[in-house]
């Protein structure tokens, strides 16, 4: 029978969404229907079988994989209700595990890796057609939207399956990554997000030296982008080139997303991270040297093996130091096929993991009230991503989609508001507005509702 409605699920990075989306939109031009992830099957209630669920899986860390499978039996459980006819597999989870998993659950009807558009296409009766590679169909709210500028990692961090999952890191064609990104702006999309596993890399393979820098130069030339933000870049030979273009050019959000890890040296170095304390510092110093007033989002990672109370404590240290606008973090954890598992023992109690991961974010919590508090009274322009109720969510030029907090804007018509009764405050989401901020919390902030920014 041919397969006329499809839902795909995409569990795990935003790297994982742009697959996904490049996967629909080969699947729309194959004339398939396709329903929204967040619609619930079960309430379908009279309507014919959904022919397949397509479950992009994450197999990163363990609550992760925890997530997938538990997803995978979700659905497995709407196919014996004869509410889903099939069930695919694909991404990273299946990547990694595929055989065990065919073992385990075989009531998924195939497993597929993370680069197996083709023989994914094929199990839906329809065709890749490379004259829409570039094509997505996006799962984002229109008016935001990532771009992946390279697959894969070279680097050889001591906990991370990457490199084994993805394989060796492949930049993708400058011209490419611009056609797309215009493609990405026809379709109403003001913010970009460049990600990668590593975006500082890029263009060292197809290049033979880092090209992030010029990279962005042409994005800016990209008529409709607005503002353009970089997550994921990596300390170890972080191209310096790249704080020019983010200091000179007014599309580039002056936000710098660079996971650090650790602070300790001898953590970073059975972390395999390339650099040590001073390095990090060092780093750290220039960046906000060279771009004034830049926001800094890090990950750190508590439990490692080799980290003890002297190793946390310097790293605590450290994060007060430094004083980061974000922070996130998790805890370690053992993954078979890394350089860890092959040469430590996961030597921390999971009791102290979390003691310390506790820590280490109640830590993160008082300077970002701290610097979030810095702000009330300012008038800030934002980006609106939704309306309910008489509040916009939306977000400033240094806080990132589901990653960060966002500004909470009270837009009840008061006194003296520029709004018509009749005016729909829903027409505002993906465009930019001013807000005077009013208060503060540990990560969202709140304001009062000024009026649209006239372009």
């Amino acid at each position: 029978m041919a397969v006329k409605r499809i839902q795909l699920i995409s569990l795990g990075c935003s790297k994982n969404l742009v697959d996904s989306e490049h996967l629909l939109a080969q699947i729309e031009k194959n004339g398939i229907e396709i329903i929204p992830e967040d619609k619930d099957l079960a309430s379908e209630g009279s309507l014919e079988p959904v022919d397949a669920v397509l479950i992009n899986t994450c197999g990163f860390i363990n609550d992760a994989k925890e997530e997938s499978v538990n997803t995978i039996m979700r659905c497995i459980g709407l196919k014996k209700r004869n509410i889903v006819r099939s069930v695919y597999v694909f991404g990273c989870l299946s990547q990694r595990y595929g055989k065990e998993l065919e073992k385990e659950i075989p009531e998924v009807d195939a497993f597929f890796g993370v680069l197996d558009v083709r023989k994914i296409l094929a199990s839906l009766g329809a065709d890749e057609n490379d004259d829409y590679h570039l094509c997505r169909h996006l799962t984002t709210p229109k008016h935001y939207a990532y771009l992946k500028i390279a697959e894969g990692c070279d680097r050889s961090c001591s906990y991370c399956a990457i490199p084994g999952i993805r394989g060796r890191y492949v930049s993708y064609p400058m011209e490419d990554l611009v056609s797309e990104t215009e493609y990405l702006a026809s379709l109403g999309v003001r913010e970009l997000i460049v990600i990668a596993q590593d975006t500082t890399y890029y263009g060292t393979d197809l290049y033979g030296k880092k090209m992030l820098a010029p990279l962005l130069s042409k994005l800016c030339r990209v008529e409709g982008i607005e503002w353009i933000r970089v997550h994921y870049s990596y300390p170890m030979g972080f191209p310096l080139d790249f704080l020019d273009v983010m200091r000179s050019e007014p599309k580039i959000c002056k936000y710098m997303d660079i996971p650090l890890q650790h602070s300790s040296t001898k953590v970073l170095k059975a972390m395999r991270r390339g650099v040590d304390e001073s390095q990090t510092q060092a780093i750290l110093d220039k960046i906000r040297k060279d771009v004034p007033g830049i926001t800094i989002r890090t990950t750190m990672m508590v439990g490692h093996p080799g980290e003890d109370s002297r190793e946390f404590e310097g790293l605590l240290s450290f994060v007060r130091k430094n004083r980061f606008d974000r922070l996130g973090a998790f805890m370690y954890s053992e993954e078979e096929g890394t350089y860890g598992a092959a040469h430590f023992k996961d030597s921390v109690r999971q009791s102290t993991k979390q003691r310390r991961y506790d820590a280490l974010m109640e830590t993160q919590q008082k300077i970002s009230l701290e610097l979030n508090e810095r702000k009330v009274g300012e008038t800030v322009t934002v980006i609106v991503d939704s309306y309910s109720d008489g509040v916009l969510l939306a977000r400033m030029s240094d806080q990132s989609p589901d990653v960060d907090g966002g500004v909470i804007i009270n837009i009840k018509k008061p006194s003296g508001c520029y709004m018509k009764d009749d005016f729909d405050p829903s027409t505002l989401i993906g465009n930019f507005v001013k807000a005077r901020i009013t208060g503060a919390a540990e990560y969202d902030l709140y304001a009062d509702f000024i009026g649209p920014v006239i372009e």
